[in-house]
């Protein structure tokens, strides 16, 4: 019997991807027949890999380096795509496919499902594609929100994410001082914001969100962790994102609390 819905993640590298394994857990738990495979798509192979698979396939989960250039692909962009000029979901409907991304969204429900509704200022550490869903989506979620990036070409693409919140672009220094912020949210590859962490003073850091699950914990989410604040693991995102893509790609409402709380432990586990 042919599989009911069929995805995979594509991206380079992927051999450790643990997005196989959150749709696979969530097929089984939905009770729907399915299949989800990893795909090692480089830089400049994307428009190719999608013309030669598109029929064979309902959807995409697209992760780095990739995020970009598939806005360069001939299917429907959604206007949260344009805003952020990053996408990581690729998926069906009546034929037609759509891009769009639930980084962002994820992100939000991950907060959310921790109690946190809005903030007065946020930071945000990076000013890659997840840095720009994450600024898209705290758009009039938070009051201000700052990014501290290494690199001034990013700046307009960050700005234009943003429409109601206060946004201001900080050129990257060792020594920000956290205490000013009620989130800080850490969108840097492993291992580049760990000079950071002497920054973090004790009893005046609040929440932390960091996107990286492995290797976990971070030097940044320890200390801060040591340091009194509260840290919400990269695998939240990972997670809601996760479940979000699902959700587009069978074109039905989830019960995001309920799939998220029976797939973490399965991630965790995976993790360790």
């Amino acid at each position: 019997m042919s599989a009911l819905i069929r995805g995979s993640i594509l991206g380079s590298p992927v051999e450790h991807s643990l997005s196989p394994l959150l749709h696979r857990e969530a097929f089984d738990f939905l009770g729907i027949q399915g299949e989800y495979l990893r795909n090692e798509v480089t830089l400049g192979a994307f428009p190719s890999f999608f013309e030669e698979n598109r029929d064979s396939f309902n959807y995409f989960s697209i992760t780095m380096p990739l995020k970009e250039e598939a806005l360069s692909l001939p299917v429907v962009l959604d206007p949260l795509v344009h805003r952020i000029q990053s996408a990581n979901t690729l998926y069906q409907r009546e034929g037609q496919w759509h891009l769009t991304s639930t980084d962002g969204s994820g992100f939000i429900s991950a907060l959310r499902h921790e109690g946190h509704q809005s903030f007065d200022r946020v930071l945000v550490l990076g000013a890659g594609g997840t840095a720009r869903a994450v600024v898209g989506a705290l758009d009039g979620v938070a009051g201000e929100i700052n990014v501290l990036g290494r690199t001034s070409t990013r700046r307009d693409v960050l700005e234009g994410a943003v429409r109601t919140s206060t946004f201001e672009y900080i050129r990257w220094n060792d020594y920000p001082n956290f205490s000013e912020y009620d989130l800080v949210v850490n969108t840097t590859p492993a291992g580049a914001a760990d000079l950071l962490a002497d920054s973090v003073q004790s009893g005046s850091c609040n929440l932390l969100f960091d996107v990286i699950y492995k290797p976990w914990p971070t030097v940044l989410a320890s200390r801060w962790s040591d340091s009194g604040g509260k840290v919400i693991n990269g695998l939240e995102l990972l997670l809601y994102q996760g479940i979000q893509q699902l959700s587009l790609a069978l074109d039905r409402e989830l019960d995001e609390l309920a799939l998220a709380t029976h797939i973490r432990p399965i991630l965790r586990k995976a993790v360790r």
